[in-house]
């Protein structure tokens, strides 16, 4: 016994996709974070290269000469100092110089600072200045609180010569907190624009994932409804051209078992009907063999042409409702205007409604229109009314109305009459089923309502025949959504 929880299978990607995206996310997110501190450092540093490369050719000739302290270098280093810049970058409001910049002889002695802190120390042995004189690149990164990583700052040398001999060291520095604030500005920028694509491909994921359960609910209820035998529309899909090629699959192997069963079911139904006309055809042409008076002969000759006519006309409403059974959905769609159309049916009734003075009474709808198959709404109609006309006594009368409600026009013809026994109310659909009718007691061939009933589902809607105080009441409702 499976225990499992039925997912769709559309859920079941979702997840998968959205355990995928989670992951890549975190894993390029914590990628770019471990890189942005780095690359931000290493950004600076190679500023900071320049910048001390340039300051070491400008006070050169200083440092040669030893009037460092008392050249224009030194006063502009100081006013360097002080300046407050007021920059914005990236939102961040910068309004100190951050630099420290000092400089040393040839032995490591500091002969200029920036901060006037240092002057005649010995920095000798740090790293800036002791790579830089024998002629390496000379840095160092250097921590005035070791439980403080914040408190670090930079140090980037620069020699300066004299010809091909170095004279002094210029180091450029920088406190690494004062990059600080853009790389958290980075990393911030950097989340928020993660979180919004990790929110726009799962909302794409979830788009398809959602399509491709609908697409199966599709095929899924196609299916279903074939099974079933019902009418239903072809399902078809713009993207997702494999669900069209199983939708195509389906509909050609619900065409060729439906010809199959077809065939079968109309087989039998037809040698069952045909069997009785045939067999009084049969019994009167051999009693015509025989010795008859003249009275006789026309009678048995009259037995042979309503047998004929009966099986005539009962082939000619099989081929009709077997056409209208075949289509799936309607081919043929115009635009009716209903004054038209019930003046053409009551036309075709008006003989035999006069010859029983029967009224007709239909409604006036001025310039009202529907979208239907023009020839199979004429004949659906014209089935009802001829029933009613045949259920309808002398001097009766019939009525036409129009309803619409939610999406649906309904043709409702009402008839004076007995009403239909219970016991056939539900069965006057059936194909084959038919009541005597009241004048002579004769049965029709039971395909009209069938043939309504199924003109009714190609245009979406529905066949409801009921008894009231009147008589009987059939609704013939189509669907105003056609296209």
């Amino acid at each position: 016994m499976n225990y499992w929880p039925k997912i769709p299978l559309g859920v079941r990607l979702f997840l998968l996709y959205f355990v995928l995206v989670i992951l890549t996310t975190y894993v390029v997110s914590s990628t770019i974070m471990r890189e942005i501190k780095p690359t931000v450092r290493q950004t600076t540093e190679e500023t900071l290269v320049d910048m001390a490369n340039l300051l070491a050719v400008l006070v050169a000739e200083d440092v040669k000469n030893k009037t460092l302290s008392h050249s224009r270098s030194a006063q502009l280093l100081k006013h360097y100092g002080q300046r407050r810049p007021q920059a914005k970058i990236w939102g961040y409001d910068k309004k100190h110089v951050n630099h420290r910049i000092y400089i040393t002889d040839h032995k490591g002695i500091v002969i200029l600072d920036s901060e006037n802190t240092d002057l005649g120390k010995d920095f000798s042995k740090w790293n800036d200045v002791y790579l830089t004189l024998k002629g390496q690149y000379g840095a160092r990164s250097t921590a005035l609180d070791i439980n403080d990583p914040l408190s670090t700052i930079m140090h980037v040398a620069a020699p300066i010569y004299n010809g091909n001999k170095i004279i002094g060291v210029v180091t450029v520095a920088k406190p690494n907190r004062s990059l600080q604030p853009y790389i958290e500005i980075a990393k911030k920028r950097v989340i928020q624009w993660l979180v919004v694509m990790s929110v726009l491909v799962l909302f794409v994921g979830a788009l398809i994932a959602w399509r491709i359960n609908s697409a199966l609910n599709k095929l899924g209820n196609f299916a279903d409804k074939i099974g079933l035998g019902e009418k239903v529309a072809k399902p078809k899909f713009r993207v997702f051209y494999e669900f069209n090629q199983l939708s195509n699959a389906l509909e050609k192997m619900r065409k060729q078992l439906d010809g199959k069963n077809y065939v079968e079911q109309y087989v039998k139904t037809l040698t069952h009907e045909l069997k009785s006309p045939l067999a009084a055809i049969k019994g009167a042409s051999e009693i015509l063999q025989t010795q008859l008076t003249e009275n006789q002969k026309v009678r048995f000759a009259m037995n042979v042409e309503h047998s004929s006519e009966r099986m005539q006309n009962l082939i000619e409403r099989l081929l009709s409702l077997s056409k209208v059974e075949q289509q799936q959905q309607l081919s043929d769609i115009n635009i009716i205007l209903i004054e038209q159309l019930l003046s053409d049916i009551v036309d075709a009734i008006s003989l035999r409604s006069d010859q029983k003075c029967i009224q007709v009474i239909k409604p006036k709808c001025n310039d009202m229109s529907i979208k239907a198959d023009v020839f199979l709404l004429h004949q659906a109609l014209l089935n009802i009314l001829e029933n009613a006309l045949d259920f309808t006594p002398i001097n009766g009368s019939i009525s036409i109305s129009l309803q619409n409600t939610q999406g649906q026009v309904a043709f409702v013809i009402i008839n004076q009459g007995k009403p239909i026994p219970e016991y056939a109310l539900n069965r006057v659909c059936e194909r084959f089923y038919s009541l005597p009718r009241p004048n002579n007691g004769k049965k029709s061939t039971g395909l009209g309502l069938n043939f309504v009933e199924q003109v009714a589902k190609l245009h979406q809607g529905l066949l409801i025949v009921e008894n009231t105080e009147e008589g009987v009441k059939v609704s013939l409702s189509i669907s105003t959504q056609l296209k």
